[in-house]
């Protein structure tokens, strides 16, 4: 403890002297107060849309009371200086933890970790480790007794050495001195120059290119794009303006209870779901299924389902048979669906909360049928499309990644669902009006994903001018014109997808491509980006061989998230424990297991969950992280492996990276076995 102290003094002192801490004016004679609390947070864009503070155990402080207690800021600090702490007498600690949520596009969810120097006075102490500041108060560096203390074995010495052992290490980890210095570390790593080429590093992480497979950009010669959620993002206001009109379909079109529209309409909830969900039509429940199709995770309304019922309703398997999941459940897979999910949960609780009879499976169809309808209608279109500086993000890196494609050699493709009007409205805003300049085919209204398995669906051009589609046989696509309908086999015919023109560097695989199929189209010398797995990826992988990139920006939030000092020790304690558990099966032996041996592993087991709750808390929704199911992987990230070459957090990753940069995978081993371990089954706890 009094070393952490000494570190922390020398650590506010450093700051003085480099005159980031100064008084409340230059000649102040005023004195701070001996117990004050710093906080260093990185300032950066969307501070304001910040929905609370954070703290270890759960509680938060509301951002509208946060903000006007900050009396000055300078080389991003923000710093409170009535801020007091009045630190227990046995603390080991005088660094704590906080986090900001912050309201992303897509109604995702982004932590922005904050890290607090406390000088203590040691003078005042109370029984609990407590911040006050301006009334509010917040607990933090206090975990449950249940989280650090493990039971015992009434007879077996060795296990209980094991466990004691254990025990020790996890209070150990919570207060190490490692991890306050890596806490400091990352608070003075925005002072850090850092070089460019350090892909690791907290900045440039969430905007690295992931690789599942080899892929080598010099051999691609022909880039596709989707438009939603690729060349264009969202605000999170696009998800409650669908929510708010699938609501009133609901009411008007299928006489649900107008009551639902006061308690509902603008109750969108961004930190609620995420997408690589499923709806179960039969009992209405949202659910995070694993990469072995188990339920995970299910929440009926906005009250999460019980084990038990889970088991009950599953066959005590949490599983349904494949022709079973074909029937009851609905994917919710792109981030639009984070809206359905929404309405769905919301519509159950409210009939819930009032003991309103209903039928899981209608409700379910009904709502899912009103999401469809908005779609369809182009409602929400004509919205955005009048107010693209509401919906729309900026994207201040789309053109130069796109000019540094095109100036490689490579031929861009623009195929999305949407229509042209709507399109000609984000492109306008994102990338200016001579935005069709840039492509080689631009394809609306595309029909994906059957525009990749129709086999003779004509392309019909679409006025630039009026919108409208003109009457006439299209044989060849020009540059600067809008095609709508077609197909792939279609595109193949109609495009010159020849490699004449290509740069240098592509010549001699401008050869090597010529024999794909017969069409340059038909082989892996395509790559698609889009966000959706199955409406824009594994058809093109499947049918024709295409490499593909998913658009994902829940990498960026995530791998943000796990840089941090409390995800990064809750980790190593999962892990710990489950070795724990792994060893302490070793001292039992290949014996029958007795009451009190079950017993013992059945509690451990309980405090491992305790933990996984805690991880799946940080990431500020009910389902936790979108590539895990609990502690397995989930369906999505398993289909995203096995259908995307690539996965970034934005089409802006692709600027850090030559056009013909080679990815190679981090890992592509996938069985237990194939895992290298430095320490056999059983670990020496003194070398952790």
């Amino acid at each position: 403890p009094s070393l952490l102290r000494r570190h922390a003094l020398k650590h506010i002192q450093m700051k003085r002297q480099r005159g980031n801490m100064r008084g409340e004016g230059k000649g102040s004679n005023s004195r701070r107060p001996s117990t004050m609390l710093f906080l260093f947070l990185r300032l950066r864009a969307g501070l304001q849309s910040t929905h609370a503070l954070f703290v270890n155990n759960g509680a938060k402080i509301p951002m509208n009371k946060l903000l006007p207690m900050v009396t000055s800021r300078s080389n991003g600090i923000v710093y409170h200086p009535q801020a007091s702490k009045v630190a227990h007498a046995q603390t080991s600690c005088d660094y704590g933890r906080a986090s900001i949520l912050v309201n992303r596009a897509s109604g995702c969810t982004r932590r922005y970790n904050s890290n607090i120097a406390i000088e203590t006075d040691k003078s005042s102490e109370r029984e609990e480790d407590d911040i006050r500041v301006e009334g509010v108060t917040l607990s933090f560096s206090t975990l449950s007794k249940a989280q650090l203390t493990l039971p015992r074995h009434p007879h077996n010495a060795d296990v209980n050495s094991v466990l004691k052992r254990t025990e020790d290490m996890l209070r150990s980890m919570c207060k190490s001195t490692a991890l306050q210095e890596e806490i400091e570390r990352e608070s003075l790593a925005a002072e850090t120059s850092i070089s460019p080429l350090e892909m690791e590093n907290e900045e440039t992480l969430g905007e690295k290119v992931f690789a599942n497979s080899y892929v080598d950009l010099g051999k691609i010669t022909t880039i596709g794009f989707d438009f939603d959620y690729t060349l264009v993002t969202y605000s999170t206001e696009l998800l409650s303006l669908i929510y708010d009109m699938a609501l009133e379909r609901l009411v008007e079109e299928k006489q649900y209870p107008v009551e639902m529209i006061d308690a509902l309409k603008g109750k969108f909830d961004e930190f609620f779901s995420i997408r690589g969900l499923a709806v179960d039509k039969d009992t209405g429940w949202i659910c995070h299924l694993s990469y072995t199709h188990k339920v995970a995770v299910a929440w009926e309304g906005r009250e999460k389902v019980s084990s038990d019922r889970l088991m009950e309703e599953y066959s005590g398997k949490r599983s349904l048979r494949p022709n079973e999941r074909r029937k009851r459940l609905k994917p919710l897979n792109d981030l639009f669906s984070m809206a359905e999910c929404c309405l769905i949960a919301d519509t159950i609780q409210f009939f819930k909360d009032r003991s309103i009879p209903f039928f899981p499976r209608s409700c379910t169809e009904d709502i899912l049928s009103a999401i469809g309808r908005t779609h369809i209608s182009g409602d929400f279109h004509r919205l955005v499309a009048s107010n693209p500086e509401k919906y729309f993000e900026p994207k201040p890196h789309l053109v130069s990644v796109l000019n540094s494609l095109k100036a490689s050699g490579k031929k861009l493709i623009f195929v999305s669902n949407s229509p042209f009007w709507y399109v000609q409205a984000g492109m306008n805003h994102v990338m200016g009006p001579d935005w069709r300049e840039t492509w080689d085919a631009v394809i609306v209204s595309a029909g994906k994903p059957s525009f990749y398995t129709d086999k003779a669906r004509p392309f019909r051009e679409v006025s630039t001018n009026t919108g409208r589609i003109k009457f006439k046989k299209v044989d060849r696509l020009e540059p600067g014109e809008v095609y709508t309908q077609g197909c792939l086999r279609e595109l193949i015919k109609c495009g010159d997808w020849s490699t004449q023109g290509v740069s240098p560097a592509n010549e001699l695989q401008s050869q090597t491509n010529a024999g794909y199929a017969g069409y340059s189209l038909a082989s892996p010398s395509v790559l698609y980006v889009g966000d959706s797995l199955f409406a824009d990826l594994v058809d093109a992988k499947r049918e024709f061989g295409w490499t593909t990139a998913a658009v994902t920006p829940e990498v960026g939030y995530e791998l943000e998230l796990q840089s941090k000092a409390k995800y990064v020790l809750t980790q190593q304690i999962i892990d710990l424990l489950t070795q724990t558990l792994r060893q302490v099966q070793y001292f039992f032996g290949n014996q029958q297991r007795t009451a009190d041996d079950t017993k013992l592993m059945n509690q451990l087991e309980e405090i491992v969950s305790i933990w996984r709750d805690e991880q799946t808390e940080m990431s500020g929704n009910a389902f936790g992280s979108v590539f895990r199911a609990r502690f397995q992987p989930s369906l999505f990230a398993h289909s995203l492996r096995r259908y995307c070459d690539l996965y970034m957090s934005g089409v802006d990753s692709l600027r850090h990276y030559s056009p013909q940069h080679r990815f190679y995978p981090e890992d592509a081993r996938l069985l237990g076995h194939e895992i290298k371990r430095s320490r056999p089954e059983c670990w020496d706890f003194d070398d952790i």
